[in-house]
């Protein structure tokens, strides 16, 4: 079931055109992956998914409805998970404290909090010490699992998550590769941007962002 769409998507910083007639589709129950060379305006568009930012001209629809005419924040705090390539967790906090907050936020109501997070950290490999930790004594890997708790934290349809194994070893990588590809199977859409060949040959489709230049600007394509 589509559950997101790019429908002519433009967008300049100042007079520099990054993206350009960008149209994509996105369904539940599978993984993507956007890529392209550094420069294409990956990252931007992923921002534009999750309304951190709005494009010069298209529109994004989420179930079919405009999120220019919605409230962004709502949008964001129900409906998208984002996991950022810095991860942007608050280092003196533990890793259950970072979910719990997250909740906080989102306006979780009527569940145990701390519970709840705790099951969301060992659904991604997180054991109860590692748990408890401070988030600066945990490896770069268990981060990126918190991180992915944090997203998962409100239940939403989408995750969106920028060069998500960038900084993983091989098998820490497959590991993560794992727990997005088992989001998928419980019926949620990952949107993956990376360089990383490996990471795209996971995903279930694929979409290339051209750098723009001169005149004749290529569009977002679909590579399979």
């Amino acid at each position: 079931m589509e559950i997101l769409a790019l429908q002519d998507i433009c967008f300049s910083y100042g007079k520099v055109p990054v993206l350009k007639d960008v149209s994509y589709r996105f369904e539940t129950g599978k993984m993507y992956c956007i890529i392209g060379r550094s420069g294409a305006g990956k990252t931007t568009l992923l921002s534009l998914l999750s309304g951190l930012a709005s494009p010069n001209s298209g529109s994004i629809l989420y179930d079919g409805k405009d999120i220019a005419k919605q409230d962004k924040y709502a949008f964001r705090s129900k409906y998208i998970g984002v996991i950022f390539q810095s991860f942007n967790l608050i280092t003196k906090f533990t890793a259950v404290e970072n979910v719990m907050l997250s909740m906080d936020i989102a306006g979780v109501k009527g569940v145990n909090k701390r519970q709840k997070a705790m099951e969301l950290l060992a659904g991604v490999g997180l054991d109860e010490d590692e748990a408890n930790r401070r988030v600066l004594k945990l490896s770069g890997g268990q981060q990126q699992r918190v991180a992915i708790a944090r997203a998962l934290s409100y239940d939403p349809q989408i995750i969106l998550a920028d060069e998500p194994t960038g900084n993983l070893d091989g098998e820490t990588q497959k590991e993560i590769m794992d727990i997005f590809r088992s989001l998928t199977e419980q019926g949620k859409c990952v949107i993956l941007v990376s360089h990383s060949p490996e990471v795209a040959a996971v995903c279930d489709e694929r979409y290339e962002l051209k750098k723009l230049s001169g005149k004749n600007n290529p569009k977002g394509r679909a590579v399979g």
